[in-house]
């Protein structure tokens, strides 16, 4: 497991008619506060401000076809040249972190290559890096640098 610790949520929240919802600083709109959002939510934050990425270079919740199927990933990270770098899959915290689980993000990963991947349920996360042809699993979550090409 990966150790993640969340730094103080500085979320904006609303709650109108008894609905919970929670602005995305990624997508600037307002989204139902589900247990899932919240993990997704927290998980960003924490990629902008103790791994340095640049909100500019995250995407949330996008579209990929996968087999003639649309999917949507979690959480995209660009790299400076505007290269998938690194993708998360996000489950609400009742979730296990499960085989199942890593196949979903590695099958999102066939129609999208990223060098890492992130499963997370909020509580605990995991990671890998492909090396090679294989994947192997990481003790902490790489830090976002500014790279250069040479």
């Amino acid at each position: 497991m990966i150790p993640v610790v969340y730094s103080e949520p500085d979320f904006r929240t609303k709650k109108e008619e008894g609905v919970v919802s929670i602005f995305c600083i990624i997508r600037k709109r307002w989204l139902l506060l589900t247990e899932e959002e919240w993990v997704r939510q927290n998980f960003v934050q924490h990629l902008i401000t103790a791994q340095a990425c640049p909100a500019s270079l995250i995407a949330v919740e996008k579209e990929l076809l996968l087999n003639g199927l649309k999917k949507r990933f979690d959480i995209l990270v660009y790299d400076a040249y505007s290269k998938p770098w690194l993708m998360v899959e996000c489950k609400k915290s009742s979730v296990a972190l499960s085989e199942t689980v890593l196949q979903q993000v590695l099958n999102y990963n066939m129609a999208l290559p990223v060098p890492f991947l992130v499963i997370t349920n909020g509580r605990h996360t995991m990671g890998w890096q492909h090396i090679g042809t294989h994947l192997e699993l990481l003790a902490e979550l790489p830090q976002w640098k500014k790279r250069t090409p040479f």
